[in-house]
């Protein structure tokens, strides 16, 4: 099994058990051990599950504004908890490639493995949803076929992208690709650096 074919695993897992109470506020029981690359996987699709949900529930046209503003502040962290998860990931794979020497001819990658993880665990969500909406008994006939043909490019997509992070790190592995990982760095959740956080504290 091909490492993005294990990720799709343990994402389809994550978004399934999410759904068996489809509620935002359901604990996580992350089945994997701390410290594994799995339990890191699990947690980020399940991260990213909670905020797909999230993203639906604050465009309520009728919800309250106090409401949306706590689901924003959620959202927010939900974002930064994202990110850091992203690189935690990115630091597995600096360490499983930490022996790796570089060719002298070694190009860099536009994004690092868990970025393009990150993508692919988002297009799983895009595919659970999908097929849920062409699978609808209530809609019509013209509304699945639709999302039908959509999933049909969704699916082509996770296989094209599922390759791509494959290759990738079949190249870092034979020092083909190198990889650098660049911190976010995300100005606006810093209060040293939002001035609209700093400018208060004077």
């Amino acid at each position: 099994m091909s490492f993005t074919q294990h990720c799709n695993e343990i994402f389809n897992q994550a978004i399934r058990d999410y759904h068996v109470k489809d509620n935002v506020d359901t604990p996580i029981n992350n089945p994997y051990d701390e410290g594994t690359i799995e339990n890191r996987l699990y947690l980020k699709c399940w991260i990213d599950t909670v905020q797909w949900h999230f993203e639906d529930i604050i465009r309520d046209p009728n919800i309250d504004p106090a409401e949306a503003l706590i689901l924003k502040r959620r959202i927010d962290r939900s974002n930064q908890d994202r990110t850091d998860l992203v690189e935690q990931i990115d630091s597995y794979f600096r360490q499983v490639y930490s022996e790796v020497k570089p060719l002298p001819e070694a190009t860099i990658n536009t994004e690092s493995p868990a970025w393009a993880v990150d993508r692919l665990s988002i297009l799983a969500l895009k595919i659970w949803h999908m097929r849920e909406q062409a699978e609808r008994q209530d809609a019509s006939a013209e509304h699945r076929q639709k999302c039908q043909q959509k999933l049909d490019v969704l699916l082509e997509q996770q296989v094209d992208l599922g390759t791509a992070i494959n290759q990738l790190l079949d190249d870092i592995q034979a020092g083909r690709k190198y990889m650098k990982v660049y911190r976010q760095m995300k100005m606006y959740n810093d209060p040293a650096t939002n001035p609209i956080l700093y400018q208060k504290k004077g």
